[in-house]
């Protein structure tokens, strides 16, 4: 499938309430690595099989939660195309310059009708540790923590995400590839940009900007085992699992960094394609749709954000 536009998530910015235990949390914990520091004490992480300059960063500050999504374009031209259809929806783009953030280029941004700050970029510098590419081994740094191999979605909550979607969907290019509708209307979304179940989802809740997770991908359904030994050991605050999904069918377990976001390792998850039809969920199986396993809901995880 040639990829084209939007390609995939590029990086998240977070709120995090103590930097040291923040960082001993992302990197020693879930298993990613430190790339820099910003003179203005941002840090910059990403996983060992990220070819990019980072994929999280960290902001120091008063109150947790997350400050933007950002995504990879394919190219430099399409930040120029996608501005003008920005426009032409009715959200005001701004302009960060290349630099602002180490190793990323020029970057456009905007607030989507949740609330949300999204930017899309096209340039980023690699940055070590990264996958070989000449007689790769399968992993050049021995992995550690829970041995997160990416960063590979959000889950956002917020009003308008019938706006949402339709921005998503005529503006960026994605698909929706499930939902869940509730007799009063729509509930969620899960959008997807590529082949991946999604690569970004969508709650409807009632404040605007919030955030419900940020999500690792694991290897696979041992590897969320081991991640569930990891978390006990350490005594991580854990939300949900190790249980699976009825929608996108992975793997999953919740859980809180020191700072109260709550962050999920993810494993499996089915093959999308954009002529897929879109999967639909109602009010009858959400619980199972949620939690496949249990097969109810679960109040605090459906309520409790950053």
């Amino acid at each position: 499938m040639a990829l084209i536009g939007v390609l995939r998530p590029g990086f998240v910015q977070m709120r995090v309430l103590d930097m040291p235990t923040a960082v001993e949390h992302y990197t020693n914990r879930i298993g990613l690595h430190h790339v820099t520091e910003g003179k203005d004490g941002r840090v910059y992480l990403k996983a060992a099989d990220e070819f990019d300059h980072h994929s999280i960063v960290l902001r120091r500050a008063e109150s947790s939660g997350l400050d933007l999504v950002s995504f990879k374009v394919r190219e430099d031209a399409d930040l120029n195309s996608f501005e003008k259809r920005i426009v032409e929806y009715g959200y005001p783009v701004d302009h960060v310059a290349a630099g602002e953030q180490p190793g990323i280029g020029r970057r456009i941004g905007f607030t989507i009708a949740s609330g949300h700050r999204i930017e899309l970029y096209a340039h980023a510098e690699q940055s070590e540790p990264k996958p070989r590419t000449h007689n790769p081994h399968i992993w050049e740094i021995e992995p550690h923590g829970m041995q997160a191999r990416r960063f590979d979605h959000s889950l956002l909550y917020g009003p308008k995400i019938d706006e949402n979607l339709d921005f998503f969907c005529k503006v960026l290019d994605f698909e929706c590839a499930e939902r869940v509708d509730m007799p009063d209307g729509l509930l969620a979304i899960w959008l997807s940009c590529g082949m991946k179940a999604h690569d970004i989802a969508f709650v409807k809740h009632p404040e605007p900007g919030k955030l419900h997770h940020v999500s690792f991908e694991l290897e696979n359904w041992g590897a969320i085992g081991h991640a569930a030994d990891i978390m006990t050991h350490y005594d991580i605050s854990i939300d949900l699992g190790p249980t699976r999904h009825g929608i996108t069918r992975g793997q999953t377990i919740y859980f809180f960094d020191p700072s109260g976001n709550r962050n999920e390792v993810f494993a499996g998850g089915y093959t999308y394609y954009p002529d897929n039809p879109t999967r639909t969920w109602d009010e009858t199986q959400i619980g199972k749709g949620i939690f496949y396993y249990e097969r109810v809901m679960n109040e605090a995880f459906l309520s409790v954000v950053t």
